[in-house]
């Protein structure tokens, strides 16, 4: 009989996939432009209509217990599930290595007596060593640190609140309604490539995708709401300044080691997956080990300082792509197997793909690129259904 997760371990995993210093770095980038009491709207509806396509997306995985690449040879054919394959495979291993610069620059921050360089390549040993290990052998021990980790969260969460300055001097240039729901949208989509992964093993496919993705919302939410708290305590107040400010000494460093390791084994993982529906006869946990090397070079090299335009990259790509698997998949239906409606699809996608690309030109746009980019990129796939279901009368 196959292992399969229960709920716990679901939340465990996606409650610890939120837990990052991307995730507060975008809170922060929020909160310095904005007043406090003006983003909460764009920035809770961004965070639950991300959550809401990566429940979709992770239950078509569940359901059909495949992962996230294998699920969409339905929509786009095996060499376009190779394609986006490739594309993932890329995006992991830049998206370990920017979260291992992160942490590794957080925690230089924090005075500790070590190089930027070693700390990357001791972040992207733990991660190698996790993966080589494998989640289910760690369950025990990973509920353990996750348990440790909200509590110092918790407790620093408690710390900021009362350090917030209610005069604080906000950034010159303010944030829209739609600039917020972007940057509060563009984590959960980073993660619609990923969530199969996970979601095929699970016991109960409804209840566990949507324990995963409220897991993660939840979290995500709240990473965002401590960058906010962490830019409304002073100017130029970042994460390593706000812990020391706090008082938290190695509870600080014990925050950000496990934060990062947590969000990219689960990305480290996913690459070694992604590499299998490339092709078949590669170990994926000796890719997910191989990319975690590679990380710690990225991040060396400076990868941080492309980060933004980055993580816009990834949504340009994989929202749209999601946009019409869902639409292959809810409302096509897995019978209709024509190679040209594949090429419809693809199609589809590119054309969101490049509307997310004017888009994202275009200062404060209604509706914001990613969202654009799905419903043109599913409305699209929904009529070349259409089209081709009239031809076959």
């Amino acid at each position: 009989m196959e292992n399969r997760t229960g709920l716990f371990a679901n939340i465990i995993i996606w409650f610890g996939v939120a837990i990052s210093v991307s995730e507060i770095e975008a809170g922060i980038s929020i909160g310095t432009a904005n007043s406090i009491n003006s983003l909460w709207l764009p920035l809770v509806l961004g965070h639950i209509v991300g959550g809401i396509l990566l429940y979709y997306v992770g239950l078509i995985g569940a359901k059909t217990r495949l992962n996230a690449m294998e699920t969409i040879i339905s929509a786009f054919g095996k060499k376009g599930s190779k394609f986006f394959a490739i594309l993932n495979v890329s995006q992991l291993i830049a998206w370990v290595a920017v979260l291992n610069a992160q942490g590794a620059l957080a925690l230089t921050g924090l005075n500790i007596p070590v190089p930027f360089a070693l700390i990357c390549i001791f972040l992207s040993i733990l991660i190698a060593i996790w993966v080589y290990v494998g989640f289910q052998r760690s369950s025990k021990m990973a509920t353990g640190v996750m348990v440790l980790l909200t509590i110092l969260l918790l407790l620093l969460s408690f710390k900021l609140f009362g350090m917030i300055n209610p005069n604080i001097t906000l950034s010159s240039s303010s944030l829209t309604f739609w600039n917020i729901f972007e940057i509060s949208i563009a984590m959960p989509i980073s993660w619609l490539p990923v969530i199969s992964d996970y979601t095929k093993d699970v016991e109960k496919p409804v209840k566990a995708t949507a324990i995963s993705a409220i897991a993660y919302t939840l979290a995500s939410l709240w990473m965002y709401v401590i960058g906010i708290e962490i830019a409304n305590i002073g100017v130029n107040i970042g994460i390593s300044q706000s812990i020391l400010l706090a008082g938290f000494g190695i509870p600080g460093i014990l925050i950000l080691v496990i934060s990062t390791v947590t969000s990219n084994f689960i990305a480290a993982n996913s690459a070694g997956e992604s590499a299998k529906a490339i092709y078949s006869k590669l170990n994926p946990k000796t890719v997910g080990v191989v990319v975690s090397g590679i990380s710690a070079i990225l991040a060396i090299s400076g990868i941080m300082d492309h980060y933004i335009n980055f993580l816009y990259l990834i949504a340009s790509v994989f929202a749209p792509m999601a946009a019409v698997l869902l639409v292959s998949y809810f409302l096509v239906g897995t019978t209709q197997n024509d190679n040209k409606l594949k090429y419809w699809n693809l199609f589809s996608w590119l054309i969101g793909f490049i509307v997310y690309q004017i888009a994202n030109y275009m200062d404060s746009i209604f509706l914001g690129p990613t969202l654009l980019a799905v419903i043109v990129s599913a409305v699209l796939a929904y009529i070349g259904f259409l089209i081709q279901k009239h031809w076959r009368k």
